[in-house]
């Protein structure tokens, strides 16, 4: 669902002399600590939706997927790190892919838990390790997750000739570009991608993995289950600054979702996973990862403060 970030960002991430980070995780820095605001107990693992990435390009010319986030909430003396997991994959795989690295944050910080934050299909792989590793994990929240699907989803399954044509498209280019940005050599698979985001592959997975999930559509969750705390949030606005180049992929939201409530992408009953912090937000999907660059409506509320003010809450509930 990034897709306009690499048209964005590709013939100067090309240019950039590679001097990426490391593969995998890479953890937020900042010059000056300014307080402890953010300062949680447990570290914060952010999880990055489809066509996602940490990084593209490098240090002196480059893009995250978390613009500006990362480097706030290290200012406010938050750990930080941005997970770098397959763009297209089955939300399976690219658990597997992010257990790995939490395991590695793990190690790095001496911390036995992360409090894991996952945007768009980031949601239910974020909920993923909530399921086979739950001594690992002391919160999960999710930004637009896809818990209950997306009908893009249903829609490209149920044409077969269009489902396919994409599938060669995106795992052929779209995907070998992003590798290429982060240097990395991550596996694709756009139909499994698809799949895991249609209602028959949420039905499949909510049943294997229903912590945190409403038990009655567009309800909350339950705040806590099995000793992990669950939040989730998202935005209800399609178009939100006309100056914003992912106006093209949000502003079709009141068609695709029959009138629903939705951030052009996933529809505010979809994003629903235990307490709901605020589901209406002015925000399309790319606003609530500040994106593209920080543009959004005028009196939107900044995304970037949005997820400080989130590691507070997190910090206050000893998280």
């Amino acid at each position: 669902m990034k897709g306009k970030l690499l048209c964005a960002t590709l013939l100067a991430s090309m240019a950039v002399t590679q001097t990426h980070a490391a593969l995998g995780i890479q953890q937020a820095t900042t010059k000056k600590v300014i307080d402890n605001y953010a300062e949680t107990k447990y570290p914060l693992v952010f999880v990055h939706g489809m066509f996602g990435f940490n990084r593209l390009g490098g240090a002196v010319f480059g893009l995250d997927y978390w613009y500006q986030v990362l480097p706030d909430l290290a200012s406010h003396k938050a750990t930080a790190f941005a997970t770098q997991i397959s763009p297209l994959e089955s939300i399976e795989v690219r658990g597997e892919q992010l257990l790995d690295q939490v395991e590695q944050v793990v190690a790095i910080t001496g911390k036995p838990k992360v409090n894991l934050i996952g945007h768009s299909h980031g949601g239910p792989t974020a909920r993923y390790i909530a399921g086979v590793r739950p001594d690992l994990v002391a919160s999960v929240s999710t930004v637009a997750g896809t818990n209950d699907g997306s009908p893009v989803a249903d829609l490209v399954q149920s044409v077969p000739i269009l489902n396919g044509v994409l599938a060669t498209v995106m795992d052929a280019l779209m995907t070998p570009v992003i590798n290429f940005a982060q240097q990395s050599n991550l596996p694709s698979n756009f139909k499994a991608s698809i799949y895991s985001m249609s209602q028959p592959g949420v039905k499949a997975f909510n049943a294997k993995f229903p912590l945190g999930m409403p038990a009655t559509k567009c309800a909350d969750g339950p705040s806590v289950a099995n000793g992990i705390s669950f939040y989730s949030w998202t935005g209800i606005s399609n178009t939100t600054n006309l100056l914003d180049p992912d106006t093209i992929f949000t502003a079709m939201g009141p068609i695709a979702f029959s009138g629903q409530p939705n951030d052009g992408l996933v529809s505010q009953c979809s994003s629903k996973l235990g307490k709901t912090v605020r589901d209406n937000y002015k925000w399309n999907h790319f606003d609530e990862v500040n994106q593209v660059l920080g543009l959004k409506g005028l009196f939107a509320p900044d995304p970037v403060s949005v997820y400080r003010q989130h590691a507070n809450r997190l910090k206050l509930q000893g998280l």
